[in-house]
């Protein structure tokens, strides 16, 4: 996609997203003015609903068919987006602070008019793109595990949710990989837990290199951890352990330390709730950990 040179020709009108004018038009349309346009920034710290906001005043000046922003830690699409033959990219900055980039998908040139317009309805909103930027980044946050990077278990728990949800909606499969490290207790108390924390780290990378960008990684806390996989195949979910356990081998901090692990699985079916999906890989998980232990106490 390419950049456009700026060129004065006149507005046309906006037709590519019918809600929006559907909106535009009711009797709780975006206001007319800068002032009204700041009132709605001020409603909502949703990035999405802000570019729907943006998208509506932007609309007054500019015929588009696509609308992106990206930040240093987030990337947005408005709804309803569609391929363009040119972009027009603007950078947003606060006081020389970089904010991010918005982007217009746009099939025809731009007046040097409206250019402005624009420039001045991105002048309005910044503060308030800043505040949902921070807020966003506390809401990513609260959902990670601070030492390994991974969702946290509030964050698996919403998303088994919704990915149960979609599911069923799309009469697709889930699967669902619970993980425990085999004697990590005996590596903290060994070695102590800075080298815990390391290999705790290196597994978390293991698994983020074990799946494809459509799943998901969890750490519960301690060593325990989960992988929700969307869209499975039918051996999907062996080819994750299979991964897994050849990754464990081949990690060189990993192999000095002898780490192994546990993991059980399964996939979703029609009658499961979150409790009883967990289960099942959960009493898997337990019946490999003892069989663990019985092998190694026996050597």
């Amino acid at each position: 996609m390419q950049t456009l040179n700026i060129l004065d020709n006149p507005a046309s009108s906006f037709n590519a997203f019918n809600a929006f004018n559907a909106l535009k038009n009711s009797s709780n349309a975006y206001g007319k003015n800068h002032s009204s346009l700041l009132e709605q920034m001020q409603t909502t710290l949703d990035l999405d609903k802000l570019l729907d906001i943006i998208a509506m005043e932007a609309a007054r000046y500019v015929n588009f068919c696509g609308l992106y922003f990206k930040s240093q830690t987030v990337s947005k699409t408005l709804r309803g987006s569609s391929k363009a033959k040119h972009e027009r990219q603007f950078e947003l900055k606060l006081n020389n602070e970089f904010i991010g980039t918005l982007s217009y998908g746009i099939n025809s040139p731009i007046s040097m008019n409206h250019d402005k317009d624009l420039q001045r309805i991105h002048q309005i909103i910044l503060y308030p793109l800043k505040n949902a930027l921070q807020y966003h980044q506390a809401l990513q946050l609260a959902m990670h595990d601070g030492l390994t990077g991974l969702g946290n278990r509030r964050y698996f728990d919403e998303q088994l949710k919704r990915a149960m949800h979609n599911a069923n909606r799309n009469h697709a499969q889930v699967g669902l990989v619970l993980g425990d490290l085999n004697k990590f207790k005996a590596i903290n108390d060994t070695y102590g837990h800075s080298t815990g924390d390391q290999v705790l780290k290196q597994f978390a990378n293991i698994l983020r290199s074990c799946i494809r960008d459509s799943d998901s990684t969890f750490r519960f806390g301690g060593d325990e951890f989960a992988i929700i996989v969307e869209h499975a195949s039918e051996d999907a979910l062996g080819i994750i352990q299979s991964r897994i356990h050849n990754a464990l081998k081949t990690n060189v901090l990993l192999a000095k330390y002898q780490v192994s692990c546990s993991l059980g699985t399964t996939f979703m079916n029609r009658a499961d709730n979150e409790h009883s999906l967990i289960e099942r890989p959960d009493q898997a998980l337990y019946r490999q950990k003892m069989n663990v232990s019985k092998r190694l106490s026996v050597v």
